[in-house]
């Protein structure tokens, strides 16, 4: 221990994507391993670690508030920030009065390096690197209470979709080796857990830093032994190729549920946004899915209000995505972000507009997980229970992601029972026999 004797104490807290989740895991775990205790960030410490996101305006303000929240929880405390807004803004998280270290997403996970002595600085550290430069694929995954990890397969993306940011606060498509994931999942295996879902930035282009492909890494992730579900968290509609289709349809692990982010179903806004392909590829996807498995569950992402997003082009996604075969959807309101280029597109949005489109889109959302899960009452599916006790009830998902939830029962904990699925509860959870 590095750290001498004392038991000194940490906290954590993740902003964002799943990815981000995976990273703080790995990250807690090399302070366990130097005999650092974990405590809840709403708990004093002695380090805390915001692991912050930048996606949209909303995000960093909310990575403000985690790191003022920590100062004053613990006005001593060293406060460390990483992440995506930690690479992009690191001087307007300096400003912040309390923070210590900022480290670029290069050093993010050699915090330990950076705190040798616990003592607050005068002025904080400032670790930057350019994203250009960033070669090397850090691997994590995420390990708690939960039955399920995120495993990161890739990192970075070669995209230049004109909204995002992305490409700029995590640098260019890599990846492990398929072998090194392999042993990961044999790790994860051996700490009893039963599902597993592959994250990254941009999932569909594994591969590119290795020679290897994401059909070559799913069908060798099959044959892993302790691993009862795989699922794919998100897959662009064009990278989600005939083969992994088929592949999954036939498999006993990889469960039949897609995330697809479509975006807009404009095509016109679709090439305003610099996106590789047309509506029409996600709804032959669909087509192929449901062909393949009709039981799936397929979530889409969409963000209205995008730059010259007119009415008829708003009414034109909505009319689409109404007539898709989909599970739900995930809506995102388009936030303006420097250094992209959708800030050259004129004809803004008004801000009570885009409010307005998101609300029909969230409605939609309601209706059609409603309707997808209503098709599945009265049928048998498998549910994985996660091990939590929530004031009498246990809950799990089944393979094509509907939330079950029912009396807890300890024998059926982090087990994946085939169950009968019987009345809705809300719009998104349903009872069983």
């Amino acid at each position: 221990m590095i750290f001498g004797s004392k038991k000194y104490k940490v906290a954590f807290f993740t902003l964002g994507c799943k990815l981000n989740f995976a990273e703080t895991s790995t990250i807690a775990r090399s302070f366990e391993d130097e005999g650092f205790e974990r405590v809840n960030f709403d708990q004093k410490a002695d380090i805390y670690v915001i692991n912050t996101c930048s996606v949209t305006e909303a995000a960093n303000k909310k990575s403000r508030s985690a790191i003022k929240k920590a100062i004053k929880t613990s006005p001593t405390a060293m406060i460390i920030v990483v992440g995506c807004y930690a690479q992009l803004k690191p001087q307007e998280i300096a400003q912040i009065e309390g923070v210590d270290v900022i480290l670029c997403q290069q050093d993010k996970f050699k915090v330990l390096d950076y705190i040798k002595q616990l003592e607050k600085k005068e002025n904080p550290v400032i670790q930057t690197c350019s994203i250009d430069d960033i070669e090397d694929f850090d691997s994590s995954y995420s390990f708690g209470d939960r039955t399920r990890s995120f495993l990161k397969v890739q990192d970075g993306c070669d995209y230049k979709c004109s909204y995002c940011t992305i490409p700029l606060a995590r640098g260019k498509s890599r990846n492990s080796p398929i072998k090194k994931i392999l042993d990961q999942t044999i790790e994860i295996a051996e700490k009893g857990i039963k599902e597993i879902i592959l994250t990254g930035v941009n999932i569909g282009d594994f591969g590119k830093s290795t020679g290897e492909t994401f059909f070559e890494l799913i069908q060798q992730l099959d044959q892993i032994q302790g691993i009862e579900r795989f699922r794919i968290s998100s897959i662009e509609p064009n990278l989600l190729h005939d083969d992994i289709i088929r592949f999954v349809a036939r498999s006993q692990k990889f469960v039949p549920h897609f995330h697809i982010p479509l975006q807009s179903g404009s095509n016109r806004i679709l090439a305003l946004m610099q996106r590789r392909y047309k509506r029409e590829i996600l709804a032959n996807r669909i087509a192929k899915i449901k062909e393949a498995m009709p039981h799936a569950g397929i979530g889409v992402d969409v963000i209205t209000g995008f730059p010259d997003e007119t009415e008829f082009d708003f009414l034109d996604t909505y009319t689409f995505l109404n007539g898709l075969d989909i599970s739900y959807l995930h809506v995102f309101s388009y936030s303006e972000r420097e250094n992209t280029k959708a800030i050259e597109i004129k004809n803004k949005i008004n801000p009570k507009e885009i409010a307005r489109r998101s609300e029909k889109l969230h409605q939609l959302n309601l209706i059609k997980k409603e309707q997808f899960i209503r098709k599945h009452l009265n049928t048998k599916r498998p549910v994985l229970f996660e091990s939590f006790n929530h004031n009498g009830i246990i809950s799990g998902f089944t393979d094509n992601y509907i939330r079950v939830q029912s009396a807890y029962n300890k024998d059926i904990a982090n087990k994946v029972m085939l169950v009968q699925l019987k009345d809705l509860v809300d719009t998104e959870t349903v009872t069983i026999y």
